[in-house]
């Protein structure tokens, strides 16, 4: 992997799609994935194959965008890219395999639902399992567009799957929260318990839940059904 730039630019560039169609590739696609640090529900990548013809003005690392410039941008991505997609993995997955292993698969499902074949793949600092050529890039949501572009759509599709959720649990906030490690989460972590869609491998999760998030990961799945058949957990 290549070392962490001096300096992050103020928008991220072509650059790195540029040198890879100029090393012969023709379908360059960005991923990305959001919801790594979120105590709630799953991680959830997006893929990007951007047009080069076709310019999306504003394209930048989604943490550094309002709701409603990320909503415009995801709409602009889907009408102006070559291709695009997004998968995610759920909470149950990331306490069987790790929220790293968890991240990784969300991306290879989004690549590997592209209309389009990538020959060459540019990632936000993750190595893939995938017999494709790919290009780790530390910050590359903020360096690359087509990364920055896969980030805004695996976000709008999250935060669309939080306000859903919030309906169903509107006493942890996650339409607010989006099932962050928040002071209100934690709160109402400690006052109602775990929920379905907790990741019980993290430790916050694990404390109010009454077990360690250390356990294996078999001992944890025992423990979520034991957890949610006596009514320790809203079901």
């Amino acid at each position: 992997m290549e070392p962490a730039p001096a300096s992050l630019p103020a928008r991220p560039s072509s650059r790195f799609e540029r040198e890879a169609r100029e090393a012969g590739y023709v379908w360059v696609a960005g991923v990305d994935e959001v919801g790594r640090g979120c105590l709630f529900g799953p991680v959830v990548a997006g893929a990007v194959v951007l047009d080069p013809d076709r310019a999306i003005r504003g394209l930048n690392d989604s943490k550094t965008l309002d709701p409603a410039s990320r909503e415009a941008l995801a709409e602009r991505i889907r009408e102006r890219a070559v291709a695009c997609a997004t998968a995610s993995v759920d909470a149950g997955w990331i306490d069987r395999i790790n929220i790293y292993q968890a991240a990784r698969v969300a991306m290879e499902q989004a690549l590997a639902k592209l209309s389009v074949t990538a020959d060459f793949v540019l990632t936000d600092a993750m190595r893939l399992k995938v017999a494709i050529p790919h290009r780790p890039l530390i910050k590359g949501d903020a360096r690359c567009r087509s990364i920055a572009a896969a980030s805004i759509l695996a976000k709008v599709e999250r935060d669309a799957w939080m306000s859903r959720w919030a309906e169903v649990y509107p006493e942890y906030n996650l339409a607010s929260n989006k099932g962050y490690c928040t002071p209100d989460h934690l709160e109402a972590l400690e006052r109602h318990g775990p929920t379905p869609a907790h990741r019980l491998s993290f430790a916050p999760v694990a404390a109010v839940a009454g077990f360690s998030a250390a356990l294996p990961a078999e001992a944890r799945l025992d423990a979520q059904m034991s957890l949610f058949a006596a009514g320790g957990g809203d079901v």
